[in-house]
């Protein structure tokens, strides 16, 4: 049975919820569960690129997380740049940029230069992009450009009655990407969690 084409999603966006539960509930540490689910997004992105998802973004570590355990975040930094060492590969090889949205300033240094080497090796990249949501929240985003707007009034760049819909939507972190056709929530939980809430 072949797919139609124009029923393909072009921007998919995960918010990967539940691993801790999972591995919570089968008597394993938490960070087995985000092990695994890292495992499980590899296969999203390999399917994602089989059927010309052009954009993907996952909604890997919140805003909100910060408050988790110390050693569950070491952990879950281990486990993204293993991840982006990895991945980087299949990147490459499909062609597919890697793009950041969020508070990227509030991850450890080498999380940071692990993101940035990925980043600037795959930028030219047009085959698909994935987009990472880490250190996210969105209405920190909608915070961030309604502060940068409220600059451009106050230095004169723009006029109160000129704002419109399209003036915040192209302040937000990636203005380009088309909205999501498609929401999935891995946990199966109906909340969008602070998620792309624009």
């Amino acid at each position: 049975m072949a797919l139609d084409p124009e029923k393909i999603p072009r921007h998919v966006a995960i918010i990967m919820d539940g691993n801790g539960r999972w591995a919570k509930q089968r008597g394993m540490p938490r960070i087995r569960g985000h092990q695994v689910g890292a495992d499980s997004v590899r296969a999203v992105l390999k399917a994602c690129r089989k059927f010309g998802v052009d954009y993907l973004t996952l909604y890997a570590f919140s805003s909100e997380n910060w408050v988790r355990p110390k050693a569950e975040i070491r952990g879950l930094m281990t486990l993204l740049r293993k991840f982006l060492r990895e991945q980087a590969f299949e990147l490459h090889d499909n062609e597919v940029r890697l793009r950041v949205i969020g508070h990227k300033e509030d991850l450890p240094d080498a999380v940071r230069a692990e993101l940035d080497r990925v980043i600037e090796e795959t930028a030219h990249y047009q085959k698909g992009t994935l987009l990472l949501a880490l250190s996210y929240g969105s209405r920190v985003e909608i915070t961030d450009a309604v502060r940068a707007i409220a600059e451009k009034v106050r230095c004169g760049e723009l006029a109160p009655d000129t704002i419109t819909e399209q003036t915040v939507a192209g302040h937000l972190y990636a203005p380009d990407v088309p909205d999501p056709d498609l929401l999935i929530r891995t946990s199966g939980e109906y909340r969008i969690s602070n998620f792309l809430l624009w």
